[in-house]
């Protein structure tokens, strides 16, 4: 009994939860005889094209700015460079790269500004990172509106104004899904798309060991201590804040390739709650997160949504039901990951 015990506290009740529910999908899916394949097909293409972004709550949670639920911010510094790749009508992989360099800038301006202001208002990190968000993503709905792109592919037929959804198919969808790809019993590797998230999972693991790092985590974890070694916290806490803005805004480009489209308008503005959740049920906390708990929690997310939709139009043939079900359970995982949160803990 106290073996159970002990395995259920290291794995974590949140965790153990969704894991037995996606057992449970899985059951669902022999149950109906769902094509298996396709369904971890899609498990396997949604958790890499959502992995960048929950990514950038690593340098965030390091440096003790905690859940970054500005992330809509750097979201928005990777719509605007996507957008200017497609506006000069860069396709395939070099589209996919000239949208980050051009994101990048952006970031680091819209990270520095960020974290400044975070330093003015420590211990409230969580409400003004989220009124940053959603205001920057107010903003930006009046801003699409009036930016000077002329490639007509990008706007409305009739009037002024960028379309709410761009698709890419004449630039680069599915371009990073696709490269490498092969399957293996039916089921597709899209082996470009998993090597760019291991890269990029390599990188961040690579800055947090260098010294550059240790700084950014000692400042994070134990300000007092720091300052008497030389580490100025105020400036390790915008250091994070650029880095997670950066990689929002290369995540945003990863996910839009991978689905196919821009979405713009209000669709970024609660983009941060996915990613929250998945590191939250990936056992990470508002001051402690590690590369793993990125990637188990984004597998484990992911694969819920991907399995749920299939399965729920198998139970639900009528109508949408399918998406209405989907919508729930993804908004219910998110609900219960953050009602766990507390105290900079999962209970």
């Amino acid at each position: 009994m106290s073996g159970i015990k002990d395995f259920v506290n290291r794995l974590g009740m949140p965790r153990l939860i969704m894991s037995i529910f996606l057992l449970l999908l899985l059951i669902m899916v022999a149950i109906y005889q769902l094509p298996f394949s396709m369904i971890v097909s899609q498990s396997i293409t949604r958790s890499g094209i959502n992995m960048v972004l929950a990514l950038a709550m690593v340098p965030a949670i390091k440096s003790g700015i905690g859940m970054n639920f500005g992330l809509p911010l750097g979201i928005i510094c990777g719509l605007i460079g996507g957008l200017i790749s497609l506006e000069y009508n860069i396709t395939g992989l070099l589209g996919i790269l000239a949208a980050w360099l051009i994101s990048v800038p952006l970031a680091i301006v819209a990270g520095w500004a960020y974290g400044l202001l975070l330093n003015k208002v420590k211990g409230s990190e969580l409400m003004v990172g989220t009124y940053v968000g959603f205001s920057v993503v107010s903003l930006m709905c009046i801003a699409w509106l009036k930016l000077p792109f002329n490639n007509p592919s990008l706007g409305w037929a009739m009037g002024d104004g960028l379309r709410v959804t761009i698709t890419l198919d004449e630039w680069y969808d599915k371009a990073l899904n696709e490269l490498w790809a092969f399957e293996v019993f039916g089921v597709t590797i899209p082996t470009g798309l998993i090597l760019t998230c291991a890269l990029f999972c390599l990188l961040v693991w690579i800055y947090i060991r260098s010294r550059a790092g240790m700084s950014l985590m000692a400042g994070g974890s134990n300000p007092n201590f720091a300052r008497y070694n030389g580490i100025n916290p105020n400036r390790t806490r915008v250091v994070g804040a650029i880095l997670s803005t950066i990689i929002a805004a290369l995540g945003i480009i990863v996910y839009a390739q991978g689905f196919g489209f821009y979405q713009l308008y209000s669709a970024p503005m609660t983009m941060a709650f996915p990613a929250v959740a998945a590191v939250l049920i990936g056992g990470a906390s508002a001051t402690k997160i590690k590369i793993s708990n990125v990637v188990i929690g984004t597998t484990l997310f992911q694969s819920i949504l991907a399995i749920a939709s299939p399965v729920a139009a198998a139970i639900f043939p009528e109508g949408n039901l399918a998406e209405v079900f989907r919508v729930i359970v993804s908004n219910g995982i998110i609900l219960y990951a953050l009602s766990k949160f507390e105290g900079g803990r999962f209970k």
